[in-house]
């Protein structure tokens, strides 16, 4: 079995040698065939160099990319290493190597994507809005994939070359999508708890709101590419239901006095059963294209 631990790292000069180093120490200690990749984002600092000079695999993104592109081209690389198991960790030391046996072996034992939660321990020491939003995520995840998850956008995560071929086709992240798409296939997933160590703040979002509104926008897009029927079908019933109810108001106004109250309201009931009927049938054509 091939395994190749993979690193994004972006300016990270400070971290990277440690990083590897520790991985390398770990990996030593069991019979595992391993190679490490580091996947420069684009770096301006010497990231790169420490990297050859700790021995491992280093490609490149000519600028910086972010983190789903960096992503994609970590498969395509990891693809090209023959990898059978992908182990995939961060570049800032907040993840401890010691890990990586254990999850690795979950896989072996027939799991399919292996997630390292930070929650499951309960000493994650983010933000509160970020343990909000995290929190939020495994519910929605929990829900539909019928499995108990705590940690959805963990980075640390271990999964087969099945999971790694997965077309993705978010610009912002991966960590959602992949789920959605192991999910859909049917495969297994799950996580083990893990204690992490405190790094420098997230690159990824600029404050507390930031996360906050892309973590919400991100689970109505979950809803709407795992469960379509759902997602449009609650939305148009909504809408239908006020337009149902306005409706019935009008109703019994007229037998009662004998006048609708205007006709804006009229219009505005049917307008509103129009448009939650249309948004059903949006979600039934959905449903057929999504299967």
């Amino acid at each position: 079995m091939r395994v190749v631990i993979t690193i994004p790292a972006y300016n990270e000069e400070r971290t990277i040698g440690r990083v590897i180093r520790e991985i390398k120490e770990v990996m030593n200690s069991t019979n595992y065939n391993y190679k490490i990749l580091v996947l420069n984002d684009g770096s301006r600092d010497r990231t790169v160099e420490i990297a050859k000079k700790e021995g491992v695999v280093v490609a490149h993104n000519k600028r910086n990319l972010g983190l789903a592109e960096t992503f994609k081209h970590e498969m395509r690389e990891c693809s090209r290493l023959k990898a059978d198991v992908i182990v995939h960790t961060d570049a800032d030391g907040q993840y401890p190597a010691k890990y990586i046996p254990q999850m690795i072996k979950k896989i072996e034992e027939g799991n399919d994507l292996v997630l390292a939660s930070r929650f499951g321990k309960g000493d994650y020491s983010g933000s509160i809005m970020k343990k909000l939003g995290n929190i939020a995520f495994a519910r929605v995840f929990s829900s539909l994939l019928k499995t108990q998850l705590s940690d959805t956008t963990t980075g640390f995560r271990v999964f087969t070359d099945e999971v790694a071929n997965f077309p993705l086709i978010n610009s912002f992240t991966y960590t959602q999508e992949q789920l959605i798409r192991a999910g859909k296939a049917g495969l297994r997933i799950t996580e083990i708890p893990i204690k992490t160590r405190e790094t420098r703040g997230s690159r990824l979002f600029s404050n507390p709101l930031d996360y906050a509104v892309k973590a919400w926008i991100n689970i109505l897009r979950i809803y709407r590419d795992f469960a379509p029927l759902k997602f449009f079908g609650y939305s148009g019933g909504f809408l239908f239901l006020i337009g149902f109810l306005i409706g019935l108001y009008i109703f019994f106004r007229v037998l009662v006095v004998g006048s609708a109250g205007g006709i804006p309201r009229v219009i505005l009931s049917v307008l509103l059963m129009l448009t939650g009927l249309q948004i059903i049938i949006f979600g039934f054509l959905a449903d057929m294209i999504n299967k």
